[in-house]
């Protein structure tokens, strides 16, 4: 899986140090997926939840939500958002 882009992890990484481990587990689970549907997602990331259009990841032990859109077909994952569990309750993502 081709993820776009890295640098949203690294940004998001500078204000919350502590979310490092778990963003950076999750980007090598991701680049090296070949997900074909959301059930192969599901199957390597239980947490993983489909909210349409998008694919709420659960990071670092329930306390950062990571928002993407997959194109399967072309194996490419846009990370659209990345928020605190707090952020993410209050639904602003969603517009």
């Amino acid at each position: 899986m081709h993820v776009v882009s890295h640098k949203a992890i690294r940004i998001f990484c500078r204000e919350h140090p502590d979310a490092s481990n778990g963003l950076n587990r999750w980007y090598k689970v991701a680049k090296r997926a070949t997900w074909a549907s959301f059930v192969e997602v599901k199957q390597s990331c239980n947490t993983a939840d489909f909210v349409a259009p998008y694919i709420v990841f659960d990071v670092g032990g329930n306390q950062y939500r990571l928002i993407a859109e997959i194109n399967f077909r072309r194996q490419v994952l846009f990370i659209r958002s990345i928020m605190t569990h707090k952020e993410y309750g209050k639904g602003a993502w969603k517009s």
